[in-house]
């Protein structure tokens, strides 16, 4: 137990960590290109069934935790870890694989994009991710596809052998009464933060201006132009953009109605009117029927919010923190009825700790923005509507909420029964997993490099 909240190799790999948004490293993030110190001669260290672990996969992994450690000494056993957890993680596919365990081609591009668009934003634009790992957009989308499908049928595997497995107060309770007191760790302060957000109406002349440069462009086409060489040119979808606005094959009830439904009436070759959606105005081009699926390319262009807009959302907001403040609804229904983060408004507006799920954030690691923001606060006070854009790059405002705020403290059960019952519950996934592995281990051809043949991979025990 004296691993207390420390994730091991196989938590860090079997849980599929490049999918979120936490991971230390921006090379792991994105899954790419650029490994971590030297160049490395790539060859096979291990085989399960037809799937492979490579010797770089091995070895930037371990360069990764080299820099994570900052000069402290790293365990010796710890490329037997990685790899063993590299291994764990190709069962998991052999076994997807003749299980028949698949995830959707839309699920992958919508994951594809989503983590795409995520470094884009945080790089500053398509030009500086490009210049980082000199390689055009298209091609680095086309290198981690493969590895974001990997993933996601990694995840769908676990989810199917631990999915279901869950804790209860009593199981908590023991978990933390297992762990000595001279393991148990010191948090610094931490806060709890609400949020509410209201994003900026768009005018009525901003919407008329994009539906008309959409019929330019719809113009244009009818002409003679290339559709693929003006979405590259002016789609606002970093996602197909490049592709010049290819989004693949899509199953009926896959993509956002109002798109769905125009394609639809469409023959292949053909163009839609402007079709306006949650995500701005498109034009549409069917390109194939398959079945149930069809196949489309569009190009995005998202109207201008102005002042006058993000002033009424201020307003509408200034309202409701009345409303609050005068007992007349709670903070958490506000949210869930007014905000359009659905994601915070489902949790009673307060922001989730990526790391574990928590609604306790570290106060020295807060963004920024809202540190500056609480920083001298009182508990259950609520700021006025604040400027905010949002991940996609909205224009929004916010009313932020300070529930709590929890001054340095070791665990205990009290304070952190949320952080208790998350470890607790890793814990019994594991051990799910665990079993897993030793009734499944014997049902796959291993082969491994000599040099690794010490490493006893896919025994259960790390």
């Amino acid at each position: 137990m004296t691993q207390f909240f420390q994730s091991s190799a196989r938590g860090v790999l079997l849980s599929a960590a490049l999918l979120a948004a936490s991971v230390t490293s921006s090379y792991a993030q994105l899954g790419i290109g650029r490994p971590v110190g030297r160049q490395i001669v790539d060859g096979i260290v291990a085989k399960v069934d037809n799937q492979i672990v490579l010797r770089s996969d091995l070895e930037n992994l371990y360069a990764q935790e080299q820099a994570r450690a900052e000069g402290k000494p790293l365990p010796p056993d710890l490329r037997c870890r990685i790899l063993q957890s590299l291994a764990l993680n190709k069962l998991l596919l052999a076994k997807a694989e003749t299980d028949s365990v698949v995830v959707e081609d839309s699920q992958v591009k919508n994951e594809l994009d989503r983590r795409m668009a995520y470094f884009v934003q945080q790089i500053g634009s398509e030009k500086k991710l490009e210049e980082y790992y000199n390689k055009p957009i298209k091609q680095l989308k086309d290198e981690l596809r493969i590895q974001v499908k990997d993933q996601l049928v990694q995840q769908k595997m676990q989810d199917e052998i631990a999915g279901k497995v869950s804790v209860t107060p009593r199981e908590v309770r023991q978990f933390y009464n297992r762990i000595p007191k001279d393991s148990l760790p010191y948090y610094s302060t931490e806060v709890e933060v609400g949020q509410i957000i209201k994003i900026a109406k768009t005018n009525s002349k901003a919407k008329q201006a994009t539906q008309a440069k959409l019929n330019d462009l719809r113009a244009r086409i009818l002409a003679g132009e290339d559709f693929a060489t003006l979405a590259k040119q002016f789609s606002q979808d970093p996602g197909s953009a490049v592709e010049g606005g290819y989004l693949g094959f899509f199953k009926r009830r896959e993509l956002v109605p109002e798109y769905e439904a125009a394609a639809l009436r469409l023959e292949p070759g053909q163009l839609s009117p402007v079709v306006e959606s949650q995500f701005g105005f498109h034009l549409i081009q069917l390109i194939e029927r398959k079945g149930d699926s069809f196949s489309t390319r569009h190009i995005l262009l998202k109207p201008e919010t102005g002042t006058a807009d993000a002033t009424e959302a201020a307003q509408e907001l200034a309202k409701l923190r009345r409303r609050i403040m005068a007992d007349s609804v709670t903070f958490a229904k506000a949210a869930k009825d007014n905000s359009d983060d659905k994601t915070s408004g489902g949790n009673g507006g307060l922001i989730a700790n990526r790391t574990d799920g928590s609604s306790y954030l570290p106060l020295d690691k807060l963004d920024p923005a809202i540190f500056f923001t609480i920083d001298t606060m009182k508990v259950g006070s609520i700021t006025p509507p604040l400027p905010y854009r949002t991940d996609d790059g909205k224009d929004a405002v916010r009313i932020l909420w300070l529930k709590s705020n929890n001054p340095p403290h070791q665990a205990n059960i009290t304070d952190d029964y949320q952080k208790l019952a998350a470890a607790a519950l890793e814990e019994k996934k594991n051990k799910a997993l665990d079993e897993w592995f030793l009734k499944n281990r014997g049902t796959v051809y291993l082969e491994v490099d000599p040099e690794y043949t010490g490493c006893n991979l896919l025994n259960s025990s790390l």
